[in-house]
């Protein structure tokens, strides 16, 4: 007499936080599986006094070298073919036209609309962050890809970046003793040791807030690329774990319909990084005013 032997509900060894950290953690390894894996040895560590450093590229450095070939790429792409449409006369259209579309989108509406006169002058760099960011968005939505501003460091640096480019710009626009003013605020009716109380005890809140806008910019867009990645991976973990067609199906669709979210997400995380970026360089160059 046969017996059915009953099968086991997931396959053995399924571990959806084992999922999740590996693919949005960082390491020396580019996983293509099932296809294979390339991984790279850790280079020696660096002594500099009583600093240690390491330069070995990791996971999320080689995507970001290649979400910044990608960029070059596209724009000298879009080069060509609006210098060849123009020479015959055409409109922009296809691809070319669309990325003149949201070039100038950004140098109208964000770089002069945010900045003001001074505006043209950092287009370019507005618009080389917002295709930067939105190409290591999306690289890490493919199959086999990484989101580099999913690591701290990354969006970290991203930040200080935009704080640098804020902090000196608003030094050159305003002069040091204009720049010094946005620090040691000048408190208009108050003379004597009550201006030099009210300035000593605003000058710390002035300082802090100039800290607190590249934090915010960092950790925004770190946890809402991390949080995105957690719901799609927690979800295919799912689908792993039950091991079931009944569960297998509805969970899938509902990942479509997040994946598709994510590319929206992708978008608006860049836009809305660029945009905040924006709006700090305007308040620096208007400070003085």
């Amino acid at each position: 007499m046969m017996q059915t032997v009953p099968q086991e509900a997931h396959p053995p060894g399924v571990d959806i936080g084992e999922i999740i950290l590996h693919h949005t953690s960082d390491g020396y390894a580019l996983d293509f599986e099932p296809l294979g894996t390339i991984s790279w040895d850790k280079w020696p560590d660096l002594h500099l006094g009583g600093l240690t450093l390491n330069l070995t590229p990791t996971k999320h450095v080689v995507f970001m070298v290649f979400s910044a070939a990608l960029v070059l790429a596209m724009m000298a792409f879009t080069k060509r073919s609006l210098l060849k449409q123009r020479a015959d006369r055409k409109a922009p259209t296809g691809f070319a036209g669309f990325v003149e579309q949201v070039v100038l989108w950004i140098r109208d509406d964000l770089a002069i609309g945010m900045i003001g006169e001074r505006g043209p002058k950092y287009a370019p760099f507005l618009v080389a962050l917002f295709f930067f960011i939105l190409v290591m968005n999306l690289i890490g939505i493919l199959p086999w890809g990484a989101t580099a501003t999913g690591n701290l460091m990354v969006t970290t640096a991203l930040a200080v970046m935009v704080f640098l480019i804020v902090e000196i710009g608003g030094f050159f626009a305003m002069g040091p003793k204009g720049y010094l003013g946005t620090i040691f605020p000048h408190v208009e009716g108050t003379k004597g040791i009550g201006a030099f109380a009210l300035t000593a005890f605003m000058a710390p809140i002035e300082l802090m807030s100039k800290l607190t806008k590249p934090f915010a910019l960092a950790v925004r867009l770190f946890g809402n690329m991390v949080a995105g990645h957690f719901v799609i991976l927690s979800l295919i973990g799912i689908i792993l774990l039950f091991g079931s067609w009944l569960i297998g199906i509805p969970t899938a669709l509902v990942l479509a319909a997040i994946l598709l979210l994510e590319t929206l997400v992708a978008a608006l995380q860049a836009y809305v990084f660029v945009l905040l970026a924006a709006t700090f360089i305007g308040l620096m160059q208007t400070a003085h005013h």
